[in-house]
C-alpha cells in the first residue's frame, strides 16, 4: 500500500512539473478553421471579378399563361411582360403553409384565366386571376394521412392540369372543374413536376424511374431506369422536352438522353463533385434541373458543379464550380442561376466563364441570446420578366437584378418569406408564400 502511495506522488509530481513548463508558441499565420474550411481550393469557389455585359435580351412578350416549368424550350416564356415596380394586387390561402415535416415543394402553373397551386397537405386549389377560389381537391387517399407523402407537381396543356404526387399516382384533371379525367398508378412517389409534349405526359417518378404517359387515357407508353439514392431533396426534376428529347434527371446524379417518342436511352452523364469542408455536398441530387435551350442542357447538382452538356451526344462541353439549387434560366448567350453557396450569378453560355456574381441571403449564424437556432434562406429563382432577373427569397423580399451588371434594382415585401418559384402570366407575378398563402404582384 505504502508503495502504491508513493508511485502516486510521483506521478502528481511530475504531472505539476510539467505545468511549470513554459507552453511553446510555434511560430507562423494562425488561422481558424473555418477560415480553411472556406478557402476557394477547398470550396472551388474562386475570387472572381464582377464585370458589365451586354445582355442581349429576348424582346419582352405579353404571355397569358405560364402553363409548366421553364426547363423545356417550348414551355418557356423568354421575358414575360412585367411593371417594373411591383405592387400587391391581392392574396388568398391556397390552405396549409410549410410546416416541419411538411413543405410547399410545387410551383404554381397559370392558364386559361386559373391559378394552380398545391398546398403542402396535398390539397391542389384553383383561383382565379382576381383571387377568387374556383375549385379544390385532395391528392392523399382515404386510408392515408397528408404526412405520410409529399406532394407533387403541375403542368397543364389543353384544358387538363396533370397531377403528380408523392402517394405513387399521375392524375389529369379537367382545369375547368376539377373532376379527375384518369389517374395512373406509378407504385413508387411521383414529387415532380411532370412536362405534357406531343400527346405524351413525362415525369420521373422515386427518383429512379422515368415515364412517358399517354396524355389521353394515362396509358403507359414506355419507362426506362435509372439509379436512386438515399440523399436527395425533397421533389423530382421535371424532364426537359424538345422535338427529338427528353433529358431526365435521376436521384444519383445522372443525367440521361432518350428520344422523346419510344424511349430509346442515347446517353448518360453524371455530375460529380463536391465542397470539401460542406456536409451538405454530400446530397448529390440534381437540384439544378435539366434545362434545354437550342442544342444544349443544362444542369447541376448541389455540391458545386454545373455542366453543359451536347443535348444530342451528351457530350460535356464545360464545367463550372458552381452548384445550382433551382434550374438554370438561359437567355441572350448568358446562364442566370442561383448557386449552393446562395449566390445569383451570370455565366458566358459558351464556355461557363463568369461575368458576374452577387450574394443572396443564405446562413445567417446565431447573434442574439434569445434565439436557439441560427437563421438559413433559400432562394427561389432567378426567372426573366420585365427585362430583369427576378428571384424570391424566404427571408421575406423578392428581388430584381439588372441581368447586365447584377445591380439590386428593387424589392418588394412577400409577408412570411417565398416557397416557390415566382411565375409571371397576363403581367402579373405569382408566388406562394411559406403560410400558404398566393400573392399576386402587379
Amino acid at each position: 500500500m505504502q508503495t502504491k502511495l508513493l508511485v502516486a506522488g510521483a506521478v502528481v509530481t511530475s504531472i505539476l512539473a510539467g505545468c511549470t513548463d513554459r507552453e511553446i508558441i510555434l511560430p507562423g499565420e494562425r488561422v481558424g478553421v473555418r477560415e480553411v474550411l472556406q478557402d476557394s481550393e477547398t470550396t472551388g469557389a474562386e475570387t472572381r471579378e464582377n464585370t458589365t455585359r451586354s445582355a442581349n435580351l429576348p424582346a419582352i412578350t405579353n404571355n397569358a399563361s405560364w402553363a409548366q416549368s421553364h426547363v423545356s424550350p417550348f414551355a418557356r416564356v423568354s421575358n414575360a411582360a412585367l411593371s417594373a415596380n411591383l405592387t400587391p394586387v391581392w392574396s388568398t390561402s391556397i390552405g396549409q403553409g410549410d410546416k416541419r415535416r411538411a413543405r410547399i415543394i410545387t410551383d404554381p402553373v397559370v392558364a386559361d384565366g386559373r391559378i394552380f397551386t398545391i398546398d403542402s397537405a396535398g390539397r391542389v386549389s384553383a383561383t382565379s386571376t382576381s383571387g377568387a377560389a374556383l375549385w379544390s381537391y385532395s391528392l392523399v387517399p382515404l386510408r392515408d394521412d397528408a404526412s405520410d407523402a409529399l406532394a407533387g407537381g403541375l403542368a397543364y396543356n389543353n384544358g387538363r392540369l396533370y397531377v403528380t404526387s408523392g402517394f405513387g399516382t399521375v392524375s389529369a384533371v379537367d382545369a375547368a372543374t376539377g373532376q379527375e379525367i384518369w389517374t395512373q398508378r406509378l407504385q413508387t412517389s411521383a414529387t415532380g413536376a411532370p412536362t405534357v409534349f406531343g400527346g405524351l405526359v413525362y415525369v420521373v417518378a422515386g427518383d429512379s424511374t422515368a415515364w412517358a404517359i399517354e396524355e389521353d387515357d394515362g396509358r403507359v407508353r414506355w419507362q426506362t431506369d435509372g439509379l436512386g439514392d438515399v440523399g436527395n431533396v425533397a421533389g423530382a426534376a421535371p424532364p426537359a422536352v424538345n422535338d427529338r428529347h427528353v433529358v431526365f434527371a435521376f436521384g444519383s446524379g445522372a443525367v440521361q438522353g432518350a428520344f422523346r417518342q419510344g424511349g430509346l436511352n442515347l446517353w448518360s452523364a453524371d455530375i460529380v463533385g463536391a465542397r470539401r469542408g460542406f456536409a451538405i455536398s454530400l446530397i448529390d441530387d440534381i437540384t439544378g434541373y435539366p434545362v434545354i435551350d437550342g442544342q444544349t442542357a443544362y444542369a447541376g447538382n448541389h455540391s458545386g458543379r454545373l455542366v453543359a452538356l451536347n443535348v444530342n451526344s451528351g457530350e460535356r462541353l464545360w464545367t463550372a464550380q458552381d452548384g445550382a439549387l433551382n434550374p438554370v434560366w438561359p437567355a441572350g448567350g448568358s446562364v442566370y442561376f442561383v448557386s449552393d453557396l446562395n449566390q445569383l450569378i451570370r455565366l458566358d453560355a459558351a464556355d461557363g466563364t463568369q461575368i458576374w456574381s452577387v450574394d443572396l441571403p443564405g446562413y445567417e449564424p446565431v447573434r442574439r441570446p434569445q434565439r436557439r437556432r441560427d437563421s438559413a434562406f433559400t432562394n427561389h429563382g432567378p426567372i426573366l420578366a420585365g427585362g430583369r432577373l427576378i428571384v424570391a427569397s424566404s427571408d421575406g423580399l423578392i428581388r430584381s437584378f439588372d441581368p447586365a451588371s447584377g445591380d439590386l434594382l428593387s424589392q418588394t415585401e412577400i409577408r412570411g418569406g417565398a416557397t416557390t418559384r415566382p411565375v409571371v402570366a397576363g403581367g402579373t407575378l405569382y408566388v406562394v408564400s411559406t403560410a400558404g398563402v398566393l400573392h399576386a404582384y402587379r
